[in-house]
């Protein structure tokens, strides 16, 4: 997988498809395969660019506060060290917090924007449950066993624990076959979401927007809809029913063919 320069850090990324390019921006603690299930059905369509935020996978993990703002200037440096004026836009939670300041910031390089389970400013509810992440990671000191036991199940429904074991088995061997991140480096990147607040830039995004949340989710919950409605004009909104805070994983074909949907409409 290829890694460049952006700014002053090495971004990693994966690319893969053709089409229009489409940046897949991942969510906090993760890496760029965490849209392994997307990325199947969008490379037929767009050229799938999936980076290894700062502070994850391979790229680098540098010490020093992060911001969601920062985050976002890593992905458009990344953007024009390798050659792409714009893209489309997509990300989940943390990774809709950094589409949300990408946008804001280099409108020219945004020609759509999916936010998904994504929130304009930390409240103190957010703050509670991140926090209580941070003592869990330092305490494990294992960032595998810290998503496992004590993230994923603010993610997924208690249902789909419940009705399909297998499955949610699955996604935990799957977190545990990718590249463990520091704990140093997933404190630094939770501070970055902690401090989250583009509530007054919201009005600066022009770009097509999709947001989605999933009806079942405490951490973002509908509570953001409104607010993130009239901030950004024009901005289209789906709630997935059947899912909690990772629809992506929860309700597969429903979120591909949502999202595919709104990606294909605004690519010509």
């Amino acid at each position: 997988m290829p890694t460049v320069r952006a700014g002053n850090v090495s971004l990693n990324y994966e690319q893969q498809g053709s089409g229009q390019p489409l940046i897949l921006i991942p969510y906090l603690a993760a890496d760029h395969a965490c849209y392994a299930f997307q990325v199947a059905a969008y490379s037929q369509h767009f050229t799938c660019i999936c980076v290894d935020l700062r502070g994850t996978g391979e790229s680098d993990k540098p010490a020093g506060a992060y911001t969601t703002e920062m985050l976002a200037d890593d992905v458009a440096a990344l953007m024009a060290a390798i050659g792409v004026q714009s893209a489309h836009i997509s990300g989940l939670s943390l990774g809709a917090a950094v589409g949300m300041w990408l946008a804001a910031k280099y409108p020219q390089r945004v020609k759509s924007l999916s936010l998904h389970s994504g929130w304009h400013r930390t409240d103190a509810y957010i703050q509670t449950v991140v926090q209580s992440w941070q003592v869990l990671a330092q305490a494990l000191n294992n960032m595998h066993d810290t998503i496992i036991r004590g993230i994923l199940p603010w993610c997924l429904t208690p249902d789909l624990y419940a009705q399909k074991p297998d499955y949610v088995a699955a996604i935990a061997d799957f977190v545990r076959s990718r590249p463990r991140q520091p704990v140093d480096a997933f404190i630094q990147q939770a501070d970055a979401v902690l401090s989250h607040d583009i509530a007054p830039r919201l009005g600066a995004i022009r770009a097509p927007t999709q947001i989605t949340f999933g009806r079942h989710d405490a951490i973002t919950s509908t509570r953001f809809a409104e607010p993130l409605q009239q901030g950004i004009l024009g901005a289209e909104l789906h709630i997935f029913e059947d899912c909690s805070h990772a629809p992506l994983y929860e309700n597969v074909p429903a979120f591909n063919e949502t999202t595919l949907a709104f990606l294909k409409k605004h690519s010509n």
